[in-house]
């Protein structure tokens, strides 16, 4: 049997290298840029696999960035001179089910992880000892499985959060994360094009849901992003309104948020379009603000800004052109229906790791002003996904139309 299990996982080899769009030179830069400035022992450990996994199996976002290794039960140790990836044993029966994967006592096991030490999952106390023989700090994952253990076990260590360490690193997108966040990008844009060309009053909004998830696997992405939101009439005015389960009638906006993840990056895309095809008079002023501060916001964008704060932020741009654009029905200033960041970063996950510092070149995120208005049963918000460079930015969404007329006219039938 083992035999079989071998020459299955060989087989597998040239499909699993080539399944994402990051080779294993990149991974092993990663690691090789945190070894040095790591001054302790970094531990990982990748999720297990569940009985029945609502939508496959997702492998936890840092270890993935490090490892590049999809499947489950792994960890992963690193030091600043050494790096260990641990695998489970192979489970006859339980691949019966999964199909073969890959173990340490695999011949070919180290070209297909790209790790020149790979360790049984049962080695790991002992490589563990080793390392912490070194230095006597631990960084791990708070909430893990596994780490409130190793502090009962260790409670003499210092333990530290990884999550800064790794998000250092993951905040810059190197040009092949860029290449995988725009093919999700462009398959979000096609998504939401296809909704467009489907829409119609009587509709429901499960039904414009199904549109957009058939773009994502007919192109071979793996999964959502996140949740598909259609918001039609007052579910538009809930942010992350996601049962998508009323009929859109006639008159009313619709609010659709949802975009792809493929190859384990995403996107993040948000359009406000008339269900009828045509902005009323109110609607389009509404619109046209919403527009205008995102506009704004996205002139603003360069290297040294920030996302959030009291000063100068993208997200004040954005409050500030609502005071001073447009009133509601009681002749108060909108902006108080603005209830939300401009935006977050993007990548492995669709709210991507992030320092909290100011933006850098290479940074990907989102500006998505909004308003919530439940009183005039609306919402409308205009997300799109902006690189960071060095003089400025480039948005990589900027196919998709945001002018009303140009919205207009891709939605007439």
């Amino acid at each position: 049997m083992r035999t079989v299990l071998f020459a299955a996982v060989c087989s597998l080899l040239p499909t699993l290298l080539s399944a994402g769009s990051i080779t294993q030179e990149e991974f092993r830069s990663r690691r090789a840029a945190l070894r040095k400035t790591l001054d302790g022992t970094l531990i990982l450990i990748g999720r297990v696999e569940g009985n029945d996994e609502l939508f496959g199996f997702v492998q936890e976002p840092n270890f993935y960035y490090l490892t590049g290794w999809t499947e489950p039960g792994s960890m992963l140790l690193i030091t600043p001179s050494r790096e260990t990836l641990l695998l489970p044993h192979h489970n006859e029966r339980r691949e019966r089910y999964t199909g073969a994967r890959g173990s340490a006592e695999d011949r070919n096991i180290r070209a297909l992880t790209g790790f020149d030490e790979i360790l049984p999952i049962e080695k790991f106390e002992s490589a563990l000892a080793s390392a912490l023989d070194a230095s006597e700090h631990v960084y791990t994952l708070p909430g893990q499985p596994g780490t409130e253990k190793l502090k009962e076990r260790y409670p003499f260590r210092e333990f530290s959060d990884a999550n800064p360490l790794v998000a250092k690193l993951r905040v810059k997108k190197s040009p092949a994360e860029l290449a995988a966040i725009q093919r999700a990008t462009d398959v979000s844009l096609d998504a939401h094009r296809a909704a467009w060309k489907r829409m119609a009053s009587g509709l429901f909004e499960y039904q414009i849901a199904a549109t957009v998830s058939n773009v994502y696997f007919e192109n071979g992405c793996e999964r959502y992003a996140y949740a598909p939101i259609v918001g039609s009439g007052p579910n538009g005015a809930v942010l992350h309104y996601s049962a998508n389960k009323r009929r859109m009638d006639q008159g009313e906006m619709v609010v659709m948020d949802t975009a792809a993840q493929c190859s384990e990056y995403a996107s993040d895309i948000t359009r406000s379009v008339p269900v009828s095809g045509k902005f009323s008079a109110r609607q389009r002023e509404l619109y046209e603000i919403v527009l205008g501060a995102q506009k704004a916001a996205i002139a603003a964008v360069k290297p040294g800004v920030r996302l959030t704060g009291p000063d100068n932020s993208l997200t004040k741009i954005a409050k500030d052109y609502f005071a001073a654009h447009g009133k509601d029905l009681h002749g108060q200033p909108l902006d108080k229906y603005f209830t939300h960041g401009i935006g977050h970063q993007v990548g492995l996950e669709v709210h991507d790791a992030d320092t909290r510092g100011p933006l850098e070149p290479g940074m990907v995120i989102t500006i998505e002003p909004g308003l919530y208005i439940p009183e005039e049963n609306i919402g409308i918000r205009i997300e799109d996904v902006v690189l960071v460079t060095a003089n400025g930015s480039k948005v990589l969404s900027a196919a998709l139309p945001r002018e009303p007329d140009e919205i207009e006219k891709a939605l007439a039938k």
